[in-house]
């Protein structure tokens, strides 16, 4: 009887392991799919964007800034900068207004946003040159969104769980509420995907992305 139960056990555990390897291909797949139709399908956008941005203030149009991404392998994340060009060193002076908890850095009247900045962030326009990471393997189109180093020092054993995925653009956190969400709900939801994970999950979640992408009241 015992050894039934370990053959059974032995069985639905292969099982598993062969859906959760046709997972990630087609997870894959889609994210090369579709980071190839956004890149091409908003190439107006991106160069529009990028043109606005240099006009605006001197500095790079791309803001590069190593992330922590699955298995704690750190990569270079990319976005349009919408900051001024010394935002790291101006980010000392203003820890003591951050109005996230945890080790995360938020603030809706960020000083060192740009006027351009406001709108990319508030239309989240400048996370498209993350479709660049999400070609090359770094990102997914879902996930729990990439972390600093520093960030992920600070957390509890518990959070680092969301390690074990690739980091993405979107995930429960951003069709949930995004900094109006302390940061343990956050990890929370972190983990809730990682455990739940599947096709299934990953389409509502776009989908869910598109009718709050534009204009995202909680969007910073």
């Amino acid at each position: 009887m015992q050894q039934m139960n370990l053959q059974r056990r032995e069985v639905l555990l292969t099982e598993q392991i062969k859906m959760r390897r046709g997972y990630c291909f087609f997870k894959r797949i889609m994210d090369i799919v579709c980071s190839l139709i956004g890149l091409i399908a908003l190439s107006p956008v991106l160069f529009i964007v990028a043109f606005a941005i240099k006009i605006e203030s001197k500095g790079s149009i791309v803001f590069m800034q190593e992330r922590v991404g699955e298995n704690g392998l750190k990569f270079n994340m990319y976005k349009f900068r919408s900051m001024v060009q010394n935002a790291e060193k101006l980010k000392e002076k203003l820890t003591d207004k951050n109005e996230m908890d945890g080790p995360m850095f938020k603030m809706k009247e960020d000083p060192r946003v740009t006027k351009i900045g406001k709108f990319i962030r508030k239309t989240s326009i400048d996370e498209l040159p993350q479709l660049v990471n999400i070609l090359k393997g770094e990102m997914s189109l879902v996930g729990p969104r990439p972390s600093l180093p520093s960030e992920v020092m600070k957390f509890e054993k518990w959070m680092k769980k969301r390690l074990e995925v690739k980091p993405g653009l979107t995930c429960y956190w951003q069709v949930s509420g995004r900094n109006d969400i302390e940061f343990k709900e956050w990890m929370e939801l972190d983990l809730k995907y990682v455990e739940e994970r599947s096709t299934l999950v990953d389409i509502k979640l776009i989908y869910k992305t598109f009718f709050i992408l534009f204009g995202d009241e909680h969007a910073s």
